[in-house]
């Protein structure tokens, strides 16, 4: 039936879901969201995302809707309607409509958004693009770790990244740490040792991110949640970005500056294949 959205418990076309313009995720940015990708007809680790989303509503004082289980129902009823083999679902929950004040509204009830978004092709490994990348300053506010969205200095950074003819930009905070992506986690080799930011409010915890932990640690490779400077990404072997949509990454460029290793090197391409197999174990790719 091509792309369907479940808004607050009506199913209609996409582009037929109407939000009331009083609603404080579009007034304030006063909502959470998460993505999920399907693979084959079934949706990758939704319970991890379920949670997740679960976690930032709870963390911004709104109250999901529906159980993790209704909604898991919800999902599983939206894409056999959809008749959705491979793309992605959008959930976004919001403090609902009320008049413009800055207060949390008495009595609102939260709106509840998911849709189902076609690509029309599968994703697969053979589909792996690498990645370049510029690095930028950590402008975002001091809660990464809720899925917020209020994405805009994302959405500026990751602008000038386009414009410098990259694919997504690196940010750092002011004392050189580096973070995460725009849109994804970040993963660097350094010394043998593979680094990755630690879970804290400067990151997203990213579903994909603790795939790729789990792996590495599967494998026996070294794995340190660690942070790193913007000087250490002068002395990479690897580095590569984990996100959702984008599954793991390899990058081959950063500000201009080749990675000297072969590209993807031969701990994301160990990633890379033990990822997939997760996939087609659990959704039959």
């Amino acid at each position: 039936m091509g792309n369907l959205a479940w808004l607050n418990g009506k199913i209609s076309e996409l582009d037929d879901a109407k939000v009331g313009v009083q609603d404080r995720g579009f007034l304030f940015g006063d909502g959470v969201y998460d993505v999920i990708k399907i693979y084959n007809g079934n949706p990758f680790r939704l319970i991890s995302h379920l949670e997740r989303l679960q976690r930032s509503c709870n963390a911004i004082s709104i109250e999901l809707p529906h159980s993790i289980g209704d909604v898991e129902v919800v999902v599983g009823n939206l894409i056999k309607e959809s008749a959705c083999r491979d793309g992605f679902i959008y959930m976004q929950v919001t403090r609902g409509c009320a008049p413009r004040d800055h207060f949390f509204p008495i009595g609102a009830e939260p709106t509840f958004l998911i849709y189902i978004l076609d690509l029309g092709f599968p994703s697969t490994k053979n589909s792996l693009k690498m990645t370049e990348c510029i690095t930028l300053p950590d402008e975002r506010w001091m809660n990464c770790h809720i899925k917020s969205t209020n994405l805009l200095p994302n959405v500026l950074s990751l602008q000038k990244a386009k414009e410098a003819g990259a694919g997504e930009a690196i940010l750092y905070r002011p004392d050189g740490t580096v973070t995460e992506g725009t849109r994804t986690n970040i993963f660097a080799v350094i010394d043998g040792i593979v680094r990755t930011h630690p879970e804290s409010p400067l990151i997203l915890p990213g579903i994909t991110r603790n795939i790729a932990l789990d792996i590495l640690k599967e494998a026996n490779i070294a794995v340190s949640e660690e942070a790193f400077s913007i000087e250490d990404l002068s002395s990479v072997s690897e580095v590569w970005t984990t996100s959702t949509g984008l599954e793991i990454s390899p990058v081959n460029k950063i500000d201009g500056r080749l990675i000297d290793a072969a590209v993807p090197g031969p701990v994301c391409s160990l990633l890379v294949d033990q990822f997939w197999q997760k996939v087609e174990a659990e959704c039959g790719v």
